[in-house]
């Protein structure tokens, strides 16, 4: 925990610990929403880019996305990119990047707890 601290210290965030709770564990619409801005996009772009990337099993509303959206702006986890004909792109904070990376790491954690200790589970078992 120190060490994400103290990067995000780094970025002028005077409580890293309570932005890493706030965040850490994400959400998985949060997640993806944050995850699609690789690129700058508009509230529709990352709705259309989180439906490909789960191939359709997590389909966002526009209330929950741009909920999410003022949500990470005001916390400082995106910003707005552009405004463009009535559409605002977004796109990833320094801040953001590092919550992200930080989730990433635990779900990597996660999964190779899983892939070790999961071992009596098979695949077809799921619903």
């Amino acid at each position: 925990m120190y060490k994400r601290s103290y990067k995000i210290r780094e970025l002028g965030i005077l409580n890293p610990e309570k932005v890493l709770k706030k965040y850490v564990p994400m959400t998985e619409t949060a997640f993806y929403i944050l995850l699609s801005l690789d690129e700058p996009r508009h509230g529709y772009g990352i709705v259309k880019h989180v439906e490909k990337i789960t191939k359709a099993r997590l389909l966002l509303g526009s209330g929950t996305v741009y909920g999410t959206l003022t949500k990470m702006q005001k916390d400082g986890m995106i910003t707005v990119f552009a405004d463009e004909e009535r559409r605002t792109v977004y796109e990833r904070t320094d801040i953001g990047k590092l919550i992200l990376a930080t989730e990433i790491n635990r779900l990597k954690e996660l999964y190779e707890n899983a892939m070790n200790y999961g071992g009596d589970i098979d695949d077809h078992q799921g619903i």
